[in-house]
């Protein structure tokens, strides 16, 4: 009884160092991948942030890329249920759009290279998006869609494919932030200018939509 005791302790105190040493890889790969990006990024950096040695870092992800894939997997599995709760609500169309583009905005800037990986990731293996929708729980935008159509049959909306209207909100928010490179070159930002930038798009971004689809 007193061995069945301890051999349950032992065990629930390995689960807990053993989850805690995960979580602390996770927070410190996604601090050197925020830094560096996923190519500059070593992973003697990331044992380095989370005081561990390289062995165990290896024990807990064989690779970089999985390490990654890792922090991905957990950052987009906060987005997208995030994004259907806005989609499946039965709020206005005019709120959701508000709330899409800041949420969209807030969470990229806190995951910064979620966009780009998901862009090289597709690029390098074709199968990589067809694998990842059919396996994990992505943004579902069809409810929306059928919410905007309604509203252009009563008269509120201005005539646009719906899915349109989508892949404007998406195009516009992600965009600053997959071709960061190019937009910081041309406009010449440092990474706070980039930052304001990006807030003040929280507000721009959704008037401009509203106002242009708006029936007055």
């Amino acid at each position: 009884m007193v061995l069945t005791i301890w051999l349950n302790l032992l065990v629930n105190i390995w689960f807990m160092i053993h989850t805690d040493t995960e979580k602390t890889i996770l927070q410190a790969a996604k601090t050197v991948f925020y830094k560096k990006g996923l190519a500059a990024a070593r992973m003697q950096e990331i044992a380095d942030e989370a005081n561990i040695n390289k062995a165990m870092l290896h024990y807990y992800f064989r690779s970089k890329e999985k390490l990654f894939g890792a922090v991905f997997l957990q950052a987009f599995g906060e987005l997208a249920p995030f994004l259907n709760s806005i989609f499946n609500s039965d709020k206005p169309v005019f709120e959701k759009i508000r709330e899409f583009v800041d949420g969209y905005i807030t969470f990229v800037v806190d995951n910064p290279y979620l966009p780009t990986f998901i862009i090289q990731e597709m690029n390098i293996n074709p199968q990589f998006g067809e694998t990842f929708f059919r396996n994990h729980v992505t943004p579902d935008p069809s409810k929306f869609e059928e919410q905007i159509a309604r509203e252009i049959e009563h008269g509120n909306i201005r005539p646009i494919d719906p899915k349109q209207l989508v892949l404007n909100l998406i195009s516009l928010t992600a965009f600053p932030f997959v071709g960061k490179g190019l937009v910081i070159g041309i406009l010449d930002l440092d990474e706070i200018a980039f930052k304001t930038l990006m807030e003040e798009r929280k507000k721009l971004i959704p008037e401009m939509i509203i106002n242009t689809i708006k029936v007055q």
